[in-house]
């Protein structure tokens, strides 16, 4: 059941590019929980799925310092989930609850810069990801997470001319 968890029942396995895989699916799952299910139950999801990658990589990973298998995509699933999160709460603050239809550029975006946060690894997202442990495993993508939620409003807020007023 582990392994299960940990490649995201089977998308780690796809080649080429794991991570990508398991970001996409992430994507649409995140955005489907999100529009069938409510805003709180993508935030509820998003709370699990990190927590069960903590438990579950760091069980799968124990006595194995150092590794980082390409296959392990919970990570990639908390991480996109979170960065998902930033454009969700900005909707649902406004009452849209159905913004993943009418607004596909605001999870576009936050799959694009989750995937550049994470494969570029600057600062925060790059020192998680030296600590060579399992914690590390989960919090770069975390890290690149939070910065792609902040990037994703930064470019709405751009692109909808908010910060130019």
């Amino acid at each position: 059941m582990i392994r299960a968890i940990n490649t995201f029942f089977g998308v780690g396995l796809m080649r080429p590019a794991p991570g990508t895989w398991g970001s996409a699916a992430a994507l649409v799952l995140g955005v489907a929980i999100d529009r069938y299910i409510g805003f709180w139950a993508l935030v509820a999801a998003t709370a699990a799925v990190t927590a069960l990658g903590f438990w579950s990589v760091g069980r799968e990973l124990h006595g194995r310092p150092g590794e980082d298998p390409s296959e392990i995509v919970i990570d990639e699933v908390a991480g996109q989930w979170l960065a998902l999160l930033f454009p969700a709460a900005a909707f649902w603050a406004r009452g849209l609850e159905d913004w993943a239809v009418v607004a596909y550029p605001g999870w576009v975006a936050a799959f694009v810069f989750f995937r550049l946060f994470d494969i570029w690894k600057p600062w925060l997202v790059g020192r998680a990801d030296r600590r060579g442990d399992a914690a590390g495993v989960m919090l770069d993508d975390l890290w690149a997470g939070v910065f792609a939620g902040l990037a994703t409003m930064v470019a709405a807020g751009v692109a909808h001319g908010i910060i130019m007023q």
